[in-house]
């Protein structure tokens, strides 16, 4: 306890203690200002140069004399640029980078990249899509075309199997589930308007306008179809004839003199003779 005493009580020991501190001071102030700034390269940056619509050549040549490196990261096809002049870059023009840093450039080919055509026929709309875009292409114009096999590739206008520009449209033919037999129509009249609906599609028929007529029959039955034929071909439409509610109200007939129950029976007999006399005349 005595030596501690002493220690503490000792001008020299906070003469050490002092000493220490500020040495750990200066050593945190240099490592700050002067080490970390030498080996980050701090307050020291190179704005990034624009060089696309360049070529590879001139802008290898720039972005060495700016201090930076360059690695061509990907080549596409762009018929807005020249062959070999680059399309984008990363960093963007006017970054601010260390020194040294490396500029990744996209590059023109110099021909249109291909690609094989893959075949979608017979596949269902919706995967001969996801083939086409796993391939490169683009999907064109769909048309229709009666088949039974509903929302299926009939035809592809680019051959399965052949090499093309990457990107280009295919065209293609789906099945809208129709075919192109004949068929009889069904007979569909003194039906409800559903029931007709559902036997049409049955069929393959398919229907088209509804018209309403007022009628005595059920309303919503089927009263005729046109066109008055016994076959169609499938996929074809039918007008229907539908029943709808009969007004019953007649129309007031002029001239009509109705009976009044006030006059007595010596003036109605007076009445009936003067029309009788104007009569014969």
């Amino acid at each position: 306890m005595d030596i501690i005493k002493k220690i503490l009580t000792s001008k020299w020991f906070y003469y050490i203690l002092g000493g220490g501190t500020l040495f750990a001071i200066l050593i945190g102030a240099l490592a700050n200002f002067v080490i970390m700034p030498e080996y980050t390269n701090y307050n020291e940056g190179v704005t990034v140069p624009d060089v696309t619509k360049i070529s590879l050549d001139d802008a290898q040549t720039l972005l060495t004399d700016y201090g930076l490196r360059y690695e061509v990261l990907d080549r596409r096809a762009n018929s807005a640029f020249p062959a070999n002049y680059i399309i984008d870059q990363s960093p963007q023009p006017l970054q601010l980078v260390k020194p040294n840093r490396k500029v990744y450039l996209t590059v023109n080919t110099e021909v249109s990249p291909k690609a094989v055509v893959p075949k979608v026929v017979d596949l269902s709309f919706r995967n001969a899509k996801i083939q086409l875009e796993n391939y490169g292409f683009t999907l064109g114009t769909t048309s229709y075309e009666s088949n039974r096999f509903r929302n299926t590739v009939l035809r592809q206008s680019l051959t399965p199997g052949d090499t093309v520009d990457r990107g280009a449209a295919v065209n293609l033919v789906i099945s809208d589930g129709l075919g192109d037999r004949r068929v009889t129509i069904p007979d569909i009249v003194g039906l409800r308007l559903s029931q007709a609906q559902q036997r049409l599609r049955q069929t393959g028929l398919r229907v088209g306008e509804i018209r309403f007529q007022p009628s005595r029959e059920e309303p919503n039955t089927v009263l005729s179809f046109s066109p008055d034929v016994e076959e169609l071909t499938e996929g074809e439409e039918l007008t229907l004839l539908v029943a709808e509610r009969f007004d019953a109200r007649e129309e007031s007939e002029s001239g009509a003199v109705g009976a009044d129950t006030t006059m007595s029976a010596s003036d109605s007999m007076q009445r009936i003779q003067a029309d009788s006399t104007d009569n014969n005349n």
